[in-house]
């Protein structure tokens, strides 16, 4: 019996250090990325990749700090537990193994990166990277590409990012206006999501539609991130 907490100790280390540096759960609470990731989804984010100089890629989804405002009015608000289970849930989200409930990311895809021209839309109402068309089945039955018009020629070291959902997803497309025309920081991606976990019936890994390989290089990109800052890049919208 002395044993036993000295392996409940070790385990939880262990949790924590996957999360911490390999792998970390994340709960959906919203639509803006469906069809693909669908409401109450849990997706798994790829932390490790970037600790080795990976770079985020057209096409990918990732997790990111919320910019500043952009979860208004988008991310559902999750039922308030009674006390005692909030801190129970709490200290399993610490540890990694629960979803986390931090409202202060979002999950996108990543349209353009830095040196990019992304806009909107060409004479089929595409959207165009580098004048490159994309073809883009993943986006929601009944949505058009985009409703906005733009044209972003996105800075070194950040990222432009749009739900699938593009009806419902305040996305770079609703910050144009703002310092960077909406792109976000590639120093606030968490990590990229790479497998949707539960439920077990929409299980499936989350990988580069093969529309983002024909698009022209610019001038890049981003920064690599390694053990001194996070990937360009827990519930987000």
């Amino acid at each position: 019996m002395g044993e036993l907490p000295l392996l409940v100790v070790v385990a939880l280390c262990i949790a924590l250090v996957l999360k911490t540096f390999l792998v970390q759960a994340f709960f959906i609470p919203s639509g803006s990325m469906e069809q693909t990731i669908r409401i109450g989804d849990r997706v798994l984010v790829d932390k490790l990749t970037p600790w080795f100089g990976s770079e985020v890629q057209r096409g990918d989804v990732v997790v990111f700090e919320d910019p500043g405002g952009w979860l208004k009015g988008e991310a559902a608000r999750p039922p308030k537990d009674p006390a005692g289970i909030k801190q129970i849930k709490e200290t399993l989200t610490f540890i990694g193994l629960l979803p986390s409930a931090d409202e202060q990311d979002l999950i996108k895809r990543v349209i353009g990166v830095g040196g990019d021209t992304v806009k909107c839309c060409d004479d089929r109402g595409r959207v165009t990277v580098n004048g490159a068309p994309l073809d883009e089945p993943y986006v929601s039955p009944g949505n058009a590409p985009s409703e906005i018009q733009f044209e972003v020629k996105v800075p070194a070291g950040r990222l432009f990012v749009m739900g699938d959902h593009r009806a419902n997803s305040a996305d770079s497309r609703f910050h144009l206006d703002e310092a960077f025309e909406g792109t976000i920081d590639v120093e606030k991606v968490v990590g990229e999501a790479v497998v949707i976990a539960w439920p077990f019936d929409h299980w499936r890994r989350l990988e580069q539609p093969a529309t983002f390989l024909t698009v022209p290089d610019q001038a890049r990109r981003g920064r690599r991130r390694g053990p001194g800052g996070r990937r360009a890049g827990t519930p987000f919208a």
